[in-house]
């Protein structure tokens, strides 16, 4: 919203009376001073006239879960335990989750109330990388890595996946890093070299890796550099 706005709509000031106190250096926002009316503030800052606060910033919360298998990415559901429900009760208000993973499937999940930090988290634009531990049904096919880095066509959305990087641990377990979030997309994407997944684990998104400390269904509070990784 707008800083003018916020003024007017929480000051009882007229939106030409909002930009006078702002261009007077009488403004502060997260405590600077701002000139400009016109400046787009979000609900995390805390917005102050002459030292007396108008807008009392909503903290900003960034966390990282070890999610278990048999838990739904979602913050409600009617027959399923959800990974909300994984969180502290006074932490789950407006929480949601940056980068969904299927029940089945374990490992790193962000959860987090800032809405345009988790978009530079997820859009398929920003292109972070997501990594994830893969174990098939079948030994792996030596084509595989080629057909994965050209692309999987998928049909149901008309597109080629981007170009994934596969590493082979064993026969049939592989680390594979992906640059999109499609839906259930490792899993078609084996499907369409004719394998199947067993077992699906996500290690790292971006510059986030899961710690190694959490337990399933542990979670802590991103870091400061974990946090500042992401361009939000």
């Amino acid at each position: 919203m707008k800083l003018s706005r916020i003024l007017s709509n929480q000051n009882g000031v007229s939106r030409k009376q909002a930009n006078a106190l702002v261009a007077a250096g009488r403004v502060t926002v997260s405590g600077n001073v701002c000139r400009e009316g016109s400046m787009d503030v979000d609900r995390f800052a805390t917005v102050a006239v002459d030292n007396s606060i108008i807008q009392q910033g909503t903290e900003a919360l960034y966390l990282m879960l070890h999610k278990p298998a048999g838990y739904l990415s979602a913050t409600e559901d009617k027959v399923h335990p959800t990974v909300l429900d994984l969180i502290a009760p006074d932490l789950r208000a407006g929480l949601h989750i940056a980068g969904r993973l299927d029940r089945a499937t374990t490992g790193l999940l962000i959860l987090t109330n800032h809405g345009t930090w988790s978009r530079g988290l997820t859009e398929p634009r920003v292109r972070i990388p997501k990594v994830y531990r893969v174990t098939t049904a079948h030994p792996i096919s030596p084509e595989t890595a080629a057909r994965f880095a050209k692309g999987i066509w998928f049909e149901y959305e008309q597109l080629t996946t981007s170009p994934a990087h596969i590493e082979q641990i064993d026969a049939t377990n592989a680390r594979l890093t992906i640059y999109e979030g499609r839906y259930h997309q490792v899993k078609r994407m084996f499907h369409a070299v004719g394998n199947r997944v067993v077992s699906l684990h996500r290690e790292r998104m971006g510059a986030i890796a899961l710690d190694q400390a959490l337990a399933p269904g542990q979670y802590r509070t991103l870091t400061v550099q974990e946090t500042q990784s992401v361009s939000g």
